[in-house]
């Protein structure tokens, strides 16, 4: 008993030591990596909140349903990626009061920031799913998808009709 406990904690420690995360696929692809995504031809989707947070931390990408825009906290100003007025209508968002509750924590154990997926490292960095082609290859994205372009080596945010690419 006293060694199944043993290895229990080691293997749970190892584990929380770790914090990395991969989804879609079996493992990371090196120790700079705090969360990974497979090759699905998937992007993620990004939150849509009423209008921009004030007290988001840098870093921070949302749908700013007031400015009906993709946007990223850098170096506390809010930055749109679409441009004004180019984000649709999502019918399938309902952006009311958000409530966030608990957290998702990847990389320690607590934040002292809110959100919904909070990654917490000053070493390792999430990998965005990777697809080559999003315009012709994402079957239906859905407003706010985000993931990264092989071919024009570039980040790749949907608006609801277009595609927008920055590098």
């Amino acid at each position: 008993m006293k060694n199944n406990l043993l290895i229990f904690s080691l293997v749970l420690a190892s584990i929380l030591g770790k914090a990395q995360v991969s989804i879609g696929k079996d493992s990371v692809t090196n120790s700079s990596v705090l969360l990974e995504f497979g090759s699905a031809n998937k992007g993620i989707i990004l939150p849509t909140t009423i209008d921009a947070p004030t007290n988001a931390t840098d870093g921070t990408f949302i749908v700013n349903k007031a400015r009906k825009s993709v946007q990223v906290k850098q170096n506390g100003i809010w930055t749109d990626l679409t441009g004004t007025n180019s984000v649709l209508n999502n019918p399938f968002i309902n952006a009311g009061n958000l409530d966030v509750g608990e957290s998702v924590i990847i990389g320690k154990s607590s934040s002292a920031h809110e959100g919904i997926l909070i990654l917490e490292s000053t070493t390792r960095a999430m990998v965005l799913p990777k697809v080559s082609n999003p315009s012709t290859i994402v079957g239906k994205p859905v407003i706010g998808t985000m993931l990264y372009d092989t071919v024009s080596d570039s980040l790749a945010v949907f608006d609801g009709v277009n595609w927008h690419y920055w590098k």
